[in-house]
């Protein structure tokens, strides 16, 4: 029978947002959801699963959410967070800090596990393989610690899976081929020129990244979350420029218009509707 489960830390310490269509989730020292905004939350009832580091979410899959844990594998919730099954067959005994659902498959699932590299599951979780190992990124092998499954074409026959690590951001496409620097272009082209040419913009070098989201909606859009703040792209990360300032642990964009985010800044919540250019404090509990 699924039960529910608890997530550790909202004011002090958001860990993951997401949102499930117009709902709002925040893994903090409770699950919370809000039906209206931001405006109220109601707080899931706990169990023993643990505290909850990743959260992910699909448009075409309601009331589905997937979260890993930090005791190690995931939890489902089919009804929008309320009841959780623990379904992690095959994934190591460490824990999950990271989670995407592909963007065009929604029973597709990425999943990062504490030093041991991105896995993969077809049936939404409930059964794991290994995919990829873990990013080299200034002379040493890092994990990635935020994933975001973007719908643009690799020119290799598939889409790219983004992994945020604590130096900086690479990602590879969905064949796992080779993680590579982002740059204009395919991964073909990628391979064929070798080192990625600089970015005019890119994110700030060295700073870790907490969360990607990329907008359903418009998949050249990507947020990112990191100490220096939020921080926006509108090529697919070639180019990034800077939303807010303030210590960002977690960022979500809305499903359906790639302008309203929720991120959490220096502790609280923050929601913009258009595109980070204003924000508003959301209510919490």
């Amino acid at each position: 029978m699924p039960q529910p489960l608890r997530a550790v830390g909202l004011r002090k310490n958001v860990t993951a947002l997401a949102f499930d269509g117009d709902a709002l989730l925040v893994a903090g020292e409770t699950l919370l959801r809000s039906n209206d905004g931001g405006a109220s939350w109601a707080s899931e009832p706990a169990s023993d699963a643990g505290q909850i580091l990743a959260l992910a979410t699909h448009p075409d899959r309601p009331g589905r959410v997937i979260a890993g844990l930090a005791r190690g594998g995931v939890a489902v919730s089919d009804d929008g967070g309320r009841n959780w099954e623990r379904v992690s067959g095959g994934l190591p005994d460490k824990a999950v800090i990271a989670i995407a659902v592909a963007a065009v498959r929604p029973d597709m699932v990425y999943a990062t596990v504490r030093g041991d590299g991105l896995w993969q599951s077809e049936d939404a979780g409930r059964s794991w393989r290994f995919v990829m190992d873990r990013p080299w990124l200034a002379d040493a092998e890092r994990d990635p610690m935020a994933l975001a499954s973007v719908d643009l074409a690799t020119g290799m026959g598939g889409i790219w899976i983004y992994a945020g690590t604590e130096v900086g951001l690479t990602r590879v496409p969905d064949c796992f081929c080779r993680w590579q620097d982002v740059q204009p272009g395919g991964a073909m082209d990628a391979l064929a020129s070798g080192a990625a040419p600089p970015s005019e913009a890119p994110l700030p070098t060295g700073e870790p990244i907490h969360a990607l989201a990329s907008a359903p909606s418009a998949p050249e859009t990507l947020y990112a979350a990191l100490p220096s703040g939020v921080w926006t792209s509108r090529d697919g990360g070639v180019v990034w420029s800077h939303l807010a300032d303030g210590f960002a642990s977690a960022v979500a964009v809305h499903p359906a218009n790639p302008d309203h985010i929720i991120a959490a800044l220096d502790g609280g919540l923050k929601q913009s509707r258009d595109g980070g250019i204003t924000w508003s404090a959301l209510a919490t509990i």
